[in-house]
């Protein structure tokens, strides 16, 4: 059974073989620490966990890289807006990052790299292109890749020459060679963060920075990179570009990387996100209201090549829908991980299919409701997805603190005196008083009563 997995390069999907038998290196583009994520900055990280975990249950050695952008121009203006140190809002938001990757169920990448441990890396690869004719340095400390020196610019994205200039997104100032130029180091002022080079106080532009990073920790010729679409163009062409120039082609392959993986947009509540519309959610924000798992769920529903609509009552949904496995769980508590069935795991080797991978899935879960199915398969399945993780009575108990725990247990204990006791009354008020909490009551055969959040 191979791993086929669409290609954005090649616009097709092909069969997955690593540059080395029995390894991997995949590079995917992380945040920039400027804000809280979003929950479409969330979906790339889901789906990219998923494929690692993958990638993982088919080759012994898989490297995982998800750098952190922590030098940017967003980054210096929300600091300056702030009022903080542009180190402090950095190490703040990208803790906050790392705990909302984890809360999404997403395992901790293999590096993680920061782009300000990285620039004599940068600023290597500047010097590299400079000489073999790629860029050119202003006497300002402006240094650019000129866009022209390769002619197979605009080939990966698919962008004419017109479409290069128009959606580029890069300033078109009159010290640029070409229209199409971008910057690979720019000057900085005193209040403004930058490092010495030989073109003077500055610091880098957004581009080289992925492209130092990747080859830093797997090389100039690695397997997979993955983002979002709408890293496409200008990033990851820019990044093809500097790479392909700035390695001999012994070093790489011609597309920098083999193969390139892009995830779709994210609509929200049947609109483009928008704090105005009032559908803009950090994914601080919803896991103030849902479970992280939920999130997870409902990003692995669609396709990640198609676009999804996310909405709060798919949450809900998605919610439901884990009660259900996770009683599963609890019931077979004691048995140990098998092997994924087969046409569970056909649908991941197919292009990440993750829809059909949980409907495969639920047909497990309702095969082992009705006495059949094979349990260790099934949790095998829900660890290839993330999902049913967690200990399931964590789970149902909704994330509680110790001491909510601790004074609903109290109340529990309390119901069952006065139902052995014969006083419906209070058992009735305080059954009340709890769903009123969101907290639901099971009596079980014995007389003990288990609770969860609803």
């Amino acid at each position: 059974m191979d791993l086929k997995i669409y290609d954005t390069a090649r616009r097709e999907k092909v069969a997955f073989e690593p540059r080395t038998p029995d390894q991997v290196g995949m590079y995917v583009c992380g945040p920039t620490v400027y804000d809280k994520i979003h929950i479409g900055n969330a979906r790339p990280l889901v789906i990219f966990d998923v494929l690692s975990r993958l990638l993982r249950s088919l080759y012994s050695d898989v490297t995982y890289v998800r750098n952190i952008t922590d030098v940017e121009d967003k980054i210096n203006a929300r600091a300056k807006e702030r009022g903080i140190s542009i180190r402090e809002l950095t190490e703040t938001t990208a803790a906050l990052f790392q705990e909302n990757a984890r809360d999404l169920g997403c395992l901790d990448p293999d590096i993680e790299p920061r782009a300000t441990d990285h620039i004599p890396e940068m600023l290597d690869h500047i010097a590299k292109l400079i000489e073999k004719g790629h860029a050119y340095a202003l006497d300002d400390g402006h240094v650019l890749f000129h866009v022209p020196s390769w002619s197979d610019y605009g080939k990966f994205a698919r962008k004419d020459r017109d479409e290069q200039v128009t959606g580029a997104r890069v300033e078109v100032a009159s010290y640029k060679k070409d229209p199409a130029d971008f910057v690979l180091w720019k000057p900085s002022d005193s209040e403004t963060p930058g490092w010495e080079s030989p073109w003077g106080f500055g610091r880098p532009g957004w581009h080289i920075e992925c492209s130092a990073m990747s080859a830093k920790h797997l090389g100039a010729d690695f397997d997979i990179h993955g983002g979002g679409i709408d890293l496409v163009f200008p990033h990851h062409q820019n990044e093809v570009a500097q790479s392909c120039c700035v390695h001999d082609e012994a070093e790489r392959h011609d597309r920098f990387a083999r193969y390139w993986m892009h995830n779709g947009y994210l609509m929200s509540e049947g609109e483009k996100m928008s704090k105005s519309l009032g559908n803009f959610y950090t994914v601080a924000e919803l896991l103030e209201e849902f479970p992280g798992e939920a999130l997870r769920l409902v990003l692995l529903k669609t396709h990640y090549r198609q676009p999804l609509d996310f909405t709060k009552d798919k949450c809900r949904e998605a919610k439901a829908e884990l009660d259900g496995l996770y009683r599963l769980v609890q019931e077979m508590a004691d048995t140990p991980e098998s092997a994924a069935p087969d046409d569970f795991r056909a649908a991941l080797m197919d292009d990440l299919n993750t829809p059909l991978a949980l409907a495969k899935l639920h047909e497990q879960a309702s095969a082992l409701n009705k006495g059949s199915g094979d349990a260790g398969a099934f949790r095998a399945s829900c660890a290839l997805l993330g999902l049913a993780a967690q200990d399931p009575e964590a789970w149902f108990k909704g994330g509680a603190s110790d001491d909510d725990g601790a004074e609903i247990d109290a109340l529990v204990e309390e119901r069952s005196a006065a139902k052995k006791a014969k006083d419906f009354a209070t058992a009735d008020r305080i059954r009340d008083e709890l769903k009123a909490r969101g907290i639901v009551l099971e009596d079980k055969p014995g007389g003990m009563t288990e609770w969860r959040k609803a």
